[in-house]
């Protein structure tokens, strides 16, 4: 048995065709989606997602506008760009690229964000109407979590009533991607580092999320066979220097039916699902939703 390989970058590439349709259709109305992106310092890393998500917004049609700060940019001056970004109303999307630099408050940043800007969904507001249900439909979902039940959805995996195992809590992908399976009405465990029996409730997962930052964290030996396993780490192996995911993927193919791989599983859904969250933000902000 051999698992089907996820494609995430077609997928992705379906989704920023549907948001180019969306978006011209805007532009007809007069209305001009525009996402301002924050970099603050020179982390290579950064920078490259940056660009990449730069380079999504031209071809679906958005206008980015790149707010390039320096290293020593103090929160006071983060926090004045942010002010001045929410009150422009042709800005209709916030995005600062994560992590900052050491001294700047992330959590303080986000929260400052309004949270019908918010494209990247950790406004507490937005976070509250995912877990709570409470005005679900004008929340904006964290990319990356979204990304994840759009990739099921897409490939007709079912989630309804399966057992679905997520390693890693974090407020990023972890806790937010449990609370979208719950919606999907998965029944769902989080997994952690002060988790006993790590192996065994892993291989009783039919859908396997592994979001830890550890490379090949998951084995073979992890996986029930059959299980859907989805790749959200992206890590650089010393060896090789090759980008590699959190799941042991030559060994794990051969148990699961599905797999993501890394890179072009997870990576090229967050970027598309960003494009969506635009879309979205502007049509909010217009009364159009």
């Amino acid at each position: 048995m051999s698992a089907k390989i996820i494609d995430g970058k077609k997928i992705a590439q379906e989704i920023k065709n549907e948001v180019k349709i969306e978006v011209k259709k805007l532009k007809q109305r007069g209305i001009e989606p525009t996402l301002a992106v924050v970099i603050v310092g020179d982390d290579p890393a950064s920078r490259s997602y940056v660009n990449s998500k730069k380079k999504a917004c031209s071809e679906v049609g958005i206008n980015s506008v790149e707010f390039a700060l320096s290293k020593d940019t103090t929160q006071e001056e983060l926090e004045s760009l942010i002010d001045r970004l929410n009150r422009d109303e042709k800005i209709n999307g916030i995005l600062v690229q994560l992590p900052l630099p050491n001294g700047l408050d992330e959590k303080r940043i986000c929260t400052k964000i309004l949270p019908h800007k918010d494209v990247d969904g950790f406004h507490p507001l937005n976070v509250g109407m995912v877990a709570t249900g409470i005005e679900f439909e004008r929340a904006i979902k964290p990319c990356t979590p979204f990304g994840i039940i759009e990739l099921l959805k897409r490939e007709n995996i079912e989630i309804k009533g399966k057992h679905a195992v997520v390693i890693g809590r974090s407020n990023i992908v972890g806790k937010p991607l449990a609370l979208l399976l719950l919606r999907e009405n998965a029944t769902v465990t989080i997994c952690h580092s002060y988790t006993k029996d790590l192996k065994e409730i892993c291989k009783q997962a039919d859908i396997l999320v592994a979001a830890v930052g550890k490379p090949r964290f998951v084995t073979s030996e992890m996986v029930k066979e059959g299980a859907v396993v989805i790749d959200v780490g992206i890590n650089r192996d010393d060896a090789t220097q090759k980008l590699v995911g959190d799941v042991d993927f030559e060994t794990v193919e051969k148990v699961a039916s599905f797999i993501t791989p890394v890179p072009g599983g997870v990576g090229p859904m967050t970027v598309a699902m960003l494009m969506k969250n635009t879309l979205f933000a502007t049509m909010l902000q217009n009364n159009l939703i």
